[in-house]
């Protein structure tokens, strides 16, 4: 397993990482332990989770649970060294967790206090906020976008308040890095001139949506993680199970995020078949798991951190980790850019 140091952080973590949303409804916490085993004896040392975790479904009486999971692992085995945990401060209209709350100089210390009691530990490794206040194009919504709306004064004034009370967790050894989510270029960039200004801790990471499905980091986004030096941090690089082929043919495996979600968040479409019928023969002309070419091809992008998997079964797990030791040639690389020149953002 590779690894390297996120962004301009200390941080220096696998190159693949175990995500950890469906421990608490599709997983038990046995399961997720077991999870956790398995991928720091293959070399994964990065662990993701969120406080409104799990997932599928989010709910006001599971929120916190996947936290918890890991918590218990952590007083169970005595190895939170061995882990660079990430975790994320839910933004703004998520309901069940502070009434909807923007995040703020006054939520930052409250959440944070109540993930370090939840995760049985007395740091973060890298904390990230979920997604702005201010919204954001991701999960399907970059179709009907419309910044116009936006306040920039309020927006700048909000980051370098954050940024504030973000440094005062660093002061107190709560947290050692901030990371960014479902955040835009102009939104990193801003961050980051925010951090300059107040002497706060710049953003090293941002954990967008990101796969042979959905390329939109590749132009501005990218260009913001190399300029500043915040890395990728991909969630779905899998198109939550598209690119395994799974639901081609009209199938629905019991059990699988489909069966729980039955249009995918908005990406079940005719033209993602089409597409995913495209990567699969690639896959099975250059002799292929599909899986494994997927995350290949996350990790081999340059402005990438790590790219974050999740497995409801050790089955899943085992195949996922086996990406960690495959490097795909400049054949397969021009192969897949041409079938995303074919089936460009097919959701």
């Amino acid at each position: 397993m590779k690894h390297k140091t996120l962004g301009s952080s200390d941080l220096v973590v696998s190159d693949l990482c175990l995500g950890s949303m469906t421990w608490g409804t599709q997983n038990t916490l046995e399961e997720g332990h077991a999870q956790i085993d398995r991928a720091l004896a293959a070399g994964i040392n990065f662990i993701d989770t969120a406080e409104m975790y799990p997932v599928n479904p989010v709910s006001a009486e599971t929120t916190g649970r996947t936290e918890e999971i890991i918590g218990e692992w952590f007083a169970r085995s005595g190895r939170r060294s061995d882990v660079i945990l990430a975790t994320k401060h839910s933004g703004a209209g998520l309901a069940h967790v502070r009434d909807g709350a923007p995040i703020s100089s006054k939520t930052i210390p409250q959440t944070i206090e109540g993930s370090l009691k939840r995760l049985k530990t007395d740091y973060i490794d890298l904390y990230q906020f979920h997604w702005p206040n201010r919204g954001s194009y991701m999960f399907r919504q970059h179709w009907t976008y419309d910044p116009s709306g936006q306040d920039r004064a309020a927006t700048v004034a909000h980051m370098e308040d954050a940024i504030g009370a973000l440094q005062r967790e660093v002061e107190r050894g709560t947290m050692r890095a901030f990371g960014l989510s479902n955040e835009s270029a102009w939104g990193m960039a801003q961050w980051a001139a925010a951090a300059d200004r107040v002497g706060g801790p710049r953003p090293v990471s941002i954990q967008n949506e990101y796969s042979l499905m959905c390329r939109m980091a590749d132009t501005d986004v990218a260009e913001a993680c190399i300029n500043e030096q915040i890395d990728m941090f991909a969630f779905s690089p899998l198109a939550t199970g598209l690119l395994t082929g799974k639901y081609q043919g009209g199938k629905c495996p019991e059990g699988s995020r489909m069966s729980l979600n039955e249009n995918l968040g908005g990406r079940k479409t005719a033209r993602a078949f089409a597409a995913v019928d495209a990567y699969l023969q690639v896959a099975q002309d250059h002799d292929l798991h599909p899986v494994h070419m997927a995350l290949a091809w996350c990790r081999a992008r340059p402005f990438m951190g790590s790219a974050i998997f999740g497995a409801t079964t050790m089955e899943q797990l085992e195949l996922a980790m086996g990406a960690g030791e495959v490097t795909l040639s400049d054949e397969v690389m021009r192969a897949l850019d041409e079938v995303h020149k074919a089936h460009p953002l097919p959701y």
